[in-house]
């Protein structure tokens, strides 16, 4: 029977949860990375043993990258992190990204300020995608409320040459040479802030998450500030999938494991009040790609729920029946062994939860 691991970012360090498949039960080690900021966190299966990647920002060090190979008994820190090399004035603020890349050792580093690094040796060195940072679009980028920060990127599971990554607030852009030039891709993604008339630029959206299923990398779904959307061609055009919600404002969007039509969502009350409607804990999914919706977790996740659920602070895991896992900003994080079908809290009363990862272990 397989074990699962849970990497749990907060506010104030990573916690490490341990289970078995049926993800009932759990036991916890932590804080890791204690009392720095954890947006980024990644489970690597690639290889003989699992590794963990952690991007923990001190306020007195700056920003780190800190690779586990014992699932968090020890860690050692990266000897060359995402730095910005000596001819860009900018420094490295937070790292909102790490996932690992098509190639073998390839893992990306997406950071705030909004830039993408690159590492070829498991997350050991760091270099910058100068290709993106160099765009002559970057100066018009803005910062969203939670700052400026490439916190999406999605290599192409086959193809090493092509990778999509998104920013808040910048939109979606895409390569397909490699990081030598990008491209905008965000024809039809609303960016509702804009003047009426202006609503729908080539770039400057406010993209709060990308996802896609590896099977099926020409399909996308992005979660919006304000809006949820489906592209069929790698995000050279995007339409509305949000009818059926109750709100068109969220963080993250997720895509099952192993159903590319199955994706879920958290849907928040928008800009007046970042948590749920009616202040209902609950996660919606699509079974078809979008086009209806079901609410998840009634009687099961909880009401007088008045926090958010943050763009990384949802995943799911690859066991033959995936589990779901939601952390909150109230320090809880749920799990669905079921795929949505039933709900448990597996922690609570840790920091604001920045993100989870989750994987099934041999």
């Amino acid at each position: 029977m397989s074990d699962t691991v849970l990497m749990v970012g907060t506010r104030k360090g990573l916690w490490v949860g341990r289970s078995d498949a049926a993800r009932r039960d759990w036991e916890w080690s932590g804080p890791h990375s204690d009392m720095e900021e954890v947006y980024s966190c990644l489970v690597d299966v690639r290889g003989d043993r699992p590794r963990l990647l952690v991007g923990a920002s001190s306020p007195w060090l700056g920003p780190q990258v800190r690779i586990s190979e014992d699932l968090g008994a020890t860690w050692k820190d990266a000897e060359e992190p995402p730095r910005f090399p000596a001819d860009v004035d900018a420094s490295v603020e937070r790292v909102w990204q790490l996932v690992a890349g098509a190639g073998p050792g390839v893992v990306y580093a997406g950071t705030e300020p909004g830039a993408v690094f690159r590492s070829s040796d498991g997350g050991h060195t760091f270099t910058l995608e100068r290709g993106l940072w160099d765009h002559p679009h970057r100066p018009e980028w803005g910062a969203g409320y939670g700052g400026q920060a490439f916190h999406t990127i999605l290599p192409h599971p086959s193809d090493p040459s092509s990778v999509l990554a998104a920013l808040s607030t910048g939109g979606v852009y895409g390569t397909t040479d490699g990081g030598e030039t990008w491209e905008p891709r965000n024809q039809g993604v609303s960016a509702i802030f804009l003047p009426e008339g202006q609503q729908y630029p080539a770039y400057g959206q406010c993209v709060h998450k990308v996802a896609r299923h590896p099977s099926r990398p020409e399909r996308l779904y992005l979660q919006n500030h304000g809006g949820v959307f489906r592209s069929d061609d790698e995000g050279g055009s995007w339409t509305s999938i949000a009818d059926g919600l109750p709100s068109d404002f969220g963080f993250p969007v997720v895509v099952h494991p192993h159903e590319p039509d199955t994706i879920y969502t958290f849907p928040l009350g928008g800009g007046e009040g970042r948590y749920p409607v009616d202040a209902q804990a609950r996660v919606w999914r699509s079974r078809d790609a979008g086009d209806t919706w079901e609410r998840l977790g009634d009687g099961q996740l909880p009401d007088g729920f008045f926090v958010g659920v943050m763009r990384d602070a949802m995943c799911v895991d690859d066991h033959p029946e995936a589990g779901v896992y939601v952390g909150a900003r109230n320090g809880s994080v749920w799990v669905s062994p079921d795929a949505g079908e039933s709900w448990h809290c597996a922690v609570r009363d840790l920091p604001d939860v920045m993100c989870v990862r989750a994987a099934a272990l041999d």
